[in-house]
């Protein structure tokens, strides 16, 4: 059966090298669709800048424990009835954080969607916990 393959593969490079351009063309299309990662560096650098908004979507309670500073909490299943609420910060980048960084993209997409400028924080709050960033309550 492998033997089969590198032969197919040989026969047709042509055909497996457009296979492979494809693959990757499409990867890297669906990790851009859920919107810029950002380290915590850059988060900082722009907060600083005041150039960035921090959108906390983890539930309240999650939140309370802790969030980084200037954080807004707008939990992710209450964001759809609050993005009005987003449009005096149109100017900023809104980045989005979530515990681990799982499901910061899903929303990335719906605010770039309704026309704001967002990005995520690649490992959410746990990532900034490693680094030993600060965490507000």
């Amino acid at each position: 059966m492998v033997a089969n393959l590198i032969q197919f593969a040989t026969n047709h490079y042509i055909l497996v090298a457009i296979f492979v351009v494809l693959l990757v063309a499409l990867l890297v299309n669906e990790i851009r669709r859920g919107g810029q990662s950002l380290s915590n560096g850059q988060l900082t650098a722009l907060v600083n800048a005041e150039k960035a908004l921090v959108i906390d979507i983890r539930p309240t309670k999650e939140y309370a424990a802790g969030h980084i500073v200037g954080a807004v909490n707008i939990p992710q299943d209450k964001l759809v009835n609050r993005m009005s609420e987003l449009d005096k910060h149109k100017e900023k980048t809104l980045i989005v954080v979530d515990s681990m960084g799982q499901q910061s993209g899903t929303i990335c997409r719906e605010l770039l969607k309704a026309g704001y400028n967002a990005a995520k924080l690649s490992g959410g709050v746990s990532s900034w916990k490693a680094d030993n960033l600060p965490l507000v309550k």
